[in-house]
């Protein structure tokens, strides 16, 4: 029995072969026609992103929100004296915006942080890789920096004041001193744990040990480096604002202790928040950086 044709294009199709073919000209393919996008799936898409981010900022919101409201309407008047709302410490940094004052404390924070901060990273760096490489250094180093390493670095302040004085070398020395440890562990680690399959696939290649180093281990340890260059970043800024409450005539540790001491608690929390946003933008910048030095990860995962 012959096979029932059921569509119109099958049967012209059987009647004359020709008419099959300029079908399948005529149109997209059902395939073709599933991988364009269309303007629901825009839609919905650009909605899905926009309902990520804003589930990520709620609760940043609602935090604002309580600020902002908080102090008005559940607190006593007592305590909104010490806790103002957020629009009164916007306008306090406004205010301090206006005659200059959050800039010039600002510039002198980032001059101190950037300046340890880069001693401490390119240090740390450069003897994380050679304790790494070299075990004899390791187990020659490795006590005198476990000493250092579990010894606060704010118990050392006074140390450093002393023997530096009150002016930037102190400042900039214990910010070094507190960025240099999470850096060189992270290194240490990120040598360390670098897959053996691939020094053994680059060995076998007839890589010499400095480019093996080049092309092999130091880009595996890069995402580890990484971590402890943005743990040292969060706390150059920390150690600095404490060594700044402490003895300094600027800076954004100033700023707050010098605006509760005046009585000026609208100025002192305009200082703390700017240290929140620092901190934010000083980590946002080296997540950037870590994604620019590990491009290759993503490259390579893109090709599986």
């Amino acid at each position: 029995m012959s096979t029932v044709l059921t569509r119109p294009q099958e049967a012209a199709a059987a009647v004359d072969p020709s008419l099959d073919s300029g079908l399948q000209q005529s149109g997209p393919s059902r395939k073709e026609r599933g991988q364009r996008p269309t303007a629901a799936g825009r839609l919905s898409a650009l909605t899905g992103v926009a309902g990520r981010a804003g589930w990520k900022s709620l609760a940043v919101l609602l935090f604002l929100a309580l600020w902002e409201f908080g102090p008005t309407y559940l607190a006593s008047p007592a305590t909104r004296v010490f806790l103002p709302p957020l629009h009164e410490v916007l306008a306090a940094g406004a205010k301090l915006l206006e005659n200059g004052q959050l800039q010039s404390h600002l510039q002198a924070s980032l001059t101190r942080s950037a300046s340890g901060f880069g001693i401490a990273v390119v240090s740390a760096v450069v003897l994380g890789l050679l304790i790494a490489w070299y075990g004899w250094l390791n187990s020659f180093l490795n006590p005198l920096l476990e000493l250092f390493r579990n010894t606060a670095t704010l118990a050392l302040l006074p140390v450093f004041t002393l023997l530096l004085g009150i002016g930037e070398e102190s400042k900039i020395t214990i910010v070094a001193y507190a960025a240099f440890f999470p850096v060189l562990l992270n290194t240490i680690a990120g040598v360390r744990t670098v897959d053996p399959l691939l020094i053994r696939a680059a060995k076998s290649l007839g890589l010499n040990s400095f480019r093996l180093f080049q092309k092999v281990i130091l880009p595996s340890a890069v995402p580890t480096i990484f971590t402890g260059i943005r743990m040292a970043g969060t706390s150059s800024i920390l150690v600095l604002i404490a060594a700044e409450m402490v003895g300094a005539k600027a800076g954004l540790g100033y700023l707050i202790v010098n605006s509760q001491m005046s009585f000026l608690i609208p100025d002192m929390y305009a200082g703390i928040l700017t240290v929140s946003v620092l901190g934010l933008l000083v980590n946002v910048l080296l997540v950037a950086l870590e994604r620019h030095f590990s491009s290759w990860r993503t490259a390579v995962g893109s090709t599986s």
